[in-house]
């Protein structure tokens, strides 16, 4: 029966081009306007390590100026990161599970394979359990020992990707690479791994790629590597060398610790409270006592990763889907109103009311795949024209299997309802009014 209404509808919506098209077109702009909106915002929403987000924190430390909060609007935030000397302290700490410094520098990487140029790229300096923190998986050999960062031995991960263009994809576990003009030994290579946003550093935008190299904690100090992200400094000091730069109380390492459980966070914030109560004893840490810990959702939030213009962009959105219900509403009432006579003949030779309205909604739901459908390709559209429009978005300007779901499934859903009053009113005429017509 289904298969015959399906047939039906289509040649009723033959038999109206223009209506059609006008109906169908107003869903698929209403669609492909909302789901352009949505699909920004659900990407930048997203959790990227939603099944351990809850056991992630980033830790911070109010170590900034006594005389002005680190953010005017938000007085009782902390720094986003950490100094040096903090962060090498909170690493000598065995409460946490795991937990990971880091920082991003500019490297110039040189192949041993011929024919590739060397080139300048982003790079991480970090622990070795950086890896193992974020659950990052491996395709050939394994993040390097806590021996490797203390001493900053010259090994290297890198991205599967950054392996496809330095070894041709083959196991480079043990081969060599030149960073800063140095042998780095290939200690691991990771699968291919962009979490989107960049929870983990989003300092100089959350929707940037991750990088694809990374080296042991020492080796910054022994390359004197500079941040390539956010420092900031606050006290009147001489900082003319690297060692006077790492001694600074300039903030730009970030720091991330995973906590199992309440009690371990309860534990390790009591850590945090005594070791800057114990840094004060020595002149530093002139604010009071403010320490954080942020997991993942909640330093998405505190980092104002999605933004309140985004959120208003999908309610407005959302308001014209609205509207272009309200417009298929009334085109949809007039072509049905415009079958009246044929469904009074219908009605007429024994066709129920109930198998009326089931032929009707079958052709509803066909303008609403359609429309669905044209509110796809115009969301590929929109959201072409802004990877075009605004680099750094290419992450987030892409529909996903789910995404594309949820428009089919909201095209149908809104047709239904903008189709509910008009062939209610055709199916509740009494068929006799027509018959005197024909």
């Amino acid at each position: 029966m289904i298969r015959y209404y399906a047939r039906l509808a289509v040649l009723s919506l033959r038999q109206t081009p223009l209506l059609t098209g006008l109906m169908v077109g107003t869903i698929g702009v209403g669609i492909g306007v909302f789901m352009a909106a949505l699909t920004v915002y659900y990407l930048m929403a997203n959790n990227p390590i939603s099944w351990k987000s809850e056991r992630l924190y980033a830790v911070q430390l109010d170590s900034w100026d006594p005389a002005e909060p680190w953010d005017d609007e938000r007085p009782e935030l902390a720094p986003w990161e950490l100094t040096w000397r903090d962060a090498m302290a909170l690493r000598e700490s065995d409460l946490p599970l795991r937990q990971a410094a880091m920082y991003k520098v500019s490297i110039v990487v040189q192949s041993e394979r011929e024919g590739v140029k060397p080139f300048q790229t982003e790079a991480r300096v970090t622990d070795g359990n950086f890896f193992a923190l974020f659950d990052i998986p491996f395709v050939y050999g394994s993040a390097w020992d806590r021996a490797a960062d203390d001493a900053g031995q010259f090994q290297v991960v890198i991205s599967r990707k950054m392996n496809e263009e330095l070894f041709g994809g083959e196991d480079s576990v043990g081969r060599t690479v030149r960073i800063q003009d140095k042998p780095f030994v290939v200690a691991g290579v990771i699968e291919t791994w962009n979490p989107v946003p960049k929870f983990y550093d989003v300092n100089n935008g959350p929707f940037d790629d991750a990088e694809e190299v990374f080296v042991p904690m020492g080796v910054g100090p022994a390359l004197e590597l500079y941040s390539a992200g956010n420092t900031n400094c606050w006290k009147d000091e001489e900082v003319r060398t690297y060692q006077q730069f790492l001694e600074s109380e300039c903030v730009w390492w970030q720091y991330w610790v995973e906590l199992p459980d309440v009690a371990q966070r309860a534990a390790y914030q009591d850590y945090l409270d005594q070791y800057v109560s114990d840094q004060k004893t020595l002149g530093r840490f002139p604010r009071p006592l403010n320490n954080q810990l942020s997991n993942v959702a909640e330093w998405l939030d505190v980092r104002r990763v999605v933004r309140r213009d985004n959120q208003v962009l999908v309610v407005l959105s959302f308001l014209f889907l609205g509207v272009c219900l309200f417009n298929t509403i009334g085109l949809m009432l007039t072509k049905f109103l415009g079958k009246a006579p044929h469904i009074g003949i219908r009605r007429a030779l024994g066709a129920s009311r109930a198998a009326v309205f089931r032929q009707q909604l079958v052709e509803v739901g066909a303008i609403g795949v359609t429309g669905g459908i044209a509110g796809l390709c115009l969301a590929w559209l929109s959201l072409a024209g802004i990877r075009k429009l605004f680099p750094g978005y290419e992450e987030l300007a892409q529909l996903d299997l789910t995404l594309v779901g949820t428009a089919i499934a909201a095209s149908i859903l809104t047709t239904l309802v903008a189709g509910l009053y008009p062939v209610r009113r055709v199916c509740a005429t009494a068929p006799a009014r027509y018959l005197r017509l024909q």
